[in-house]
């Protein structure tokens, strides 16, 4: 069995309109809902994955820190920033087998469009900082292919009328 959570990275800040795409930071909302989410969550990551923009490789190291899990083993994966649910799959498909439990951090619309070609579908579009839990009956995550997943959880921060 293997497990994995797809995660949207929280709100990001757009008031420096300097700054390009992949260096936008999350605003104070996202840090809150980092810490929200990542507390809710009930997991053991034994894998991290982000994509390189700071929004998400922060939402990232947020989920780290509060799941006890060590930020400097926190994998980078440019393949998750700006493609497509192709690329997404290769990187889960790619997961070494000692893993059981990942964490996936990255982008809308391709994240939620992973969670849906993975499962039989999302009961919506992925918000920010949203977490799609998805267990997959499998030995190897070579295997891990579309509709093979079981999502077992969809939480996201306003889903119990929180503000975050």
């Amino acid at each position: 069995m293997k497990t994995l959570f797809l995660i949207r990275h929280a709100k990001s800040d757009w008031e420096n309109a300097l700054l390009k795409d992949i260096e936008r930071p999350l605003n104070e909302r996202g840090y809150a809902a980092a810490n929200l989410m990542s507390a809710r969550l009930n997991a053991a990551p034994d894998l991290i994955i982000t994509s390189p923009a700071v929004r998400a490789a922060s939402t990232a190291l947020i989920f780290a820190r509060n799941l006890g899990y060590d930020p400097n083993a926190i994998l980078i994966k440019k393949e998750l920033y700006d493609t497509s649910v192709k690329e997404y799959l290769s990187v889960i498909q790619r997961i070494d087998d000692r893993f059981h439990t990942a964490l996936l951090f990255a982008h809308n619309p391709t994240i939620s469009d992973t969670a849906d070609y993975l499962t039989k579908g999302l009961p919506m579009e992925m918000p920010t900082c949203a977490i799609a839990g998805i267990r997959f009956d499998v030995e190897h995550w070579g295997k891990v292919k579309t509709r093979s997943g079981d999502l077992f959880l969809f939480d996201y921060p306003k889903k119990n009328g929180e503000n975050a």
